[in-house]
């Protein structure tokens, strides 16, 4: 397992790493140093596009691609609604699409455990960094929750590498939000429902849901989870 010498040689070798190629080198060595089969980094753009690099078999990702399988993945749907590290378990698989892509994603190996870190970064990008294996739940848990704060670390390091060597993708200006439409998302953002918000700021659910449309607005978001992302990303709130 990760000792901090190992994951310091990791994280030194992703920042001299200076090609895409080399990306692939260090999702390779995350898998060795942290003892897990599967370790992947996906940056989904809104056009469809995307960055991938892991270890999954080139057959998988190949199908993955061809059946769409991102429009039904738990683990990418889920976690575009998500800002903390999610384990696998606690995502939905009862739809029936979702049950049908775990079937045929374990059949190709991809581990029955996983963890999946959600990265929200400039112009409204969403990444996800994540790791699978083959193992009981209790194995599984000791993993989680000794290395979870070095995955996260290193989830975030993988996605500023990846931000630096696509320099095209730089941060855009936002218009800046105001107190009370930065209160709101900030509420909404760990957690609290649209009556616990209004009721804290001390406004109906109405003017909140005015507080709401414009931050929408202002930062060209789809809907109030892509405003808190969005929000997220530029550093206009903080959680």
């Amino acid at each position: 397992m990760a000792g901090k010498a190992e994951l310091d040689h990791v994280l030194e070798a992703l920042d001299a790493t200076e090609t895409m190629d080399g990306l692939q080198k260090i999702v390779e060595q995350v898998c060795a140093v942290f003892a897990v089969d599967h370790a992947m980094y996906l940056w989904v753009e809104t056009a469809g596009n995307h960055y991938y690099f892991g270890s999954y078999s080139r057959e998988w990702t190949d199908r993955y691609v061809e059946r769409a399988y991102a429009r039904v993945d738990p683990v990418v749907v889920g976690c575009y609604q998500r800002f903390h590290p999610v384990d696998w378990k606690r995502l939905d698989w009862s739809p029936k699409p979702a049950r049908e892509f775990l079937k045929d994603a374990l059949k190709h190996g991809v581990g029955n455990q996983g963890y999946a870190i959600p990265i929200r970064g400039p112009n409204g990008q969403f990444a996800l960094f994540t790791v699978s294996h083959s193992c009981d739940d209790a194995a599984w848990e000791k993993i989680t929750e000794k290395y979870g704060r070095d995955l996260i670390l290193m989830a975030h390091y993988f996605n500023r590498k990846v931000l630096e060597l696509e320099p095209s993708r730089g941060a855009e200006e936002a218009q800046p939000l105001s107190p009370r439409e930065v209160d709101a998302l900030t509420l909404l953002a760990i957690g609290y429902s649209r009556a616990q918000v209004a009721e804290t700021l001390t406004i109906s659910e109405h003017t909140l849901r005015v507080y709401i449309e414009s931050a929408r607005f202002k930062l060209g978001a789809i809907n109030t989870t892509h405003a808190i992302a969005r929000a997220l990303s530029l550093g206009l709130i903080v959680i």
